[in-house]
């Protein structure tokens, strides 16, 4: 809040105003702003100071037209951009509704009164299925220090029970190494590497608690044979599908060809056409095996893998035990 009263603060209350009741379709006379400087500031002014001060603005690089009335037309982000910020956190798992509904106010409070009442709706939209740890903003941001600071952290992994409660996989705490946080259906992950070995693991942050920044050193990237040669993320995110750990094998399938968005949606472009006929694709791509039979599960009735031959076998006990599960009895 400004300090009302306060003639040198006039500029800041006038752009206050502008940002809040004009856009490119909404434009202010002088008059309406004075108005508004009584009401929401208990600010005297006349129409001259009102026109010194917008041009003022001007010259600071606000884009400010004073045709057919006063408006602010470009802001720091459109309304089609803050659309799409209050859909990502609208949409994600990994923080409480609590959160959401804050974060959302604030990224409402960046445009104009006029772009609120467009989504004035969101507010009123089903509660969705969020994360029950209160605590997932809180370790998201310590998480971030500790990568910037390059130390290591400890924390406290959990599951769920069938009480809807968190509770520890085990007693003692986890130290890892953190390269890297990202988004993946709807939750952050953290890409690390577990103290005590030397490949790349997966940590949901909802499922971390007592998040802790350690002083020692976290253990370069370059010593994680994985990753020695840095983490190129697109291509980690595309071979690890679900953010199941473990390193990524070459994989061959059958996939009918209507399934072709579906495999850039989860693979990205980096995967190759081997075959192709007016019906079927056969492919080949690097993926994490575990992720895959969940994958190719998911799709069944369309694709087939065909190599390696591990996880093919895999696959067709899991069909076996499913097909015993449904079959009449």
């Amino acid at each position: 809040m400004y300090a009302t009263g306060n003639k040198k603060m006039l500029n800041m209350l006038i752009l206050e105003i502008l940002r809040e009741y004009s856009d490119e379709s909404h434009s202010l006379t002088q008059q309406e702003i004075i108005k508004l400087l009584k009401q929401n500031y208990d600010m005297e002014c006349d129409r001259r100071s009102v026109k010194s001060n917008i041009e003022s603005l001007k010259e600071l690089g606000y884009d400010i037209s004073t045709e057919h009335g006063n408006r602010l037309l470009s802001r720091e982000f459109d309304d089609a951009e803050l659309r799409i910020l209050i859909d990502s956190v609208l949409f994600s798992k990994s923080i409480s509704t609590r959160q959401a509904k804050g974060l959302i106010d604030k990224i409402r409070k960046i445009s104009s009164r006029y772009f609120n009442a467009k989504v004035s709706h969101v507010s009123n939209l089903p509660e969705l299925h969020r994360t029950i740890n209160k605590q997932a903003m809180y370790s998201l941001d310590t998480i971030n220090d500790a990568i910037s600071e390059k130390k290591k952290i400890s924390f406290i992994y959990n599951d769920v029970g069938t009480d809807f409660k968190l509770h520890p996989r085990r007693e003692r705490e986890y130290v890892v190494n953190p390269y890297q946080i990202v988004a993946n259906n709807g939750r952050f992950y953290l890409i690390g590497n577990y103290d005590k070995y030397d490949n790349i693991a997966h940590f949901r942050i909802d499922q971390m608690t007592d998040v802790r920044i350690l002083s020692e050193k976290m253990k370069p990237m370059k010593q994680v044979p994985e990753v020695a040669h840095g983490l190129n993320l697109p291509k980690h995110m595309a071979e690890h599908i679900y953010m199941f750990s473990g390193e990524a094998v070459d994989v061959v399938m059958l996939a009918e060809r209507h399934l072709m968005t579906e495999l850039v949606d989860w693979f990205g472009t980096d995967f190759r056409i081997l075959e192709e006929t007016e019906d079927m694709l056969k492919i080949r791509l690097r993926v994490n095996p575990g992720a895959m039979k969940y994958w190719a599960l998911q799709y069944g009735p369309y694709v087939e893998i065909l190599q390696p031959e591990k996880l093919r076998e895999e696959i067709k006990d899991c069909i076996d035990k499913m097909h015993s599960k449904y079959s009449d009895k």
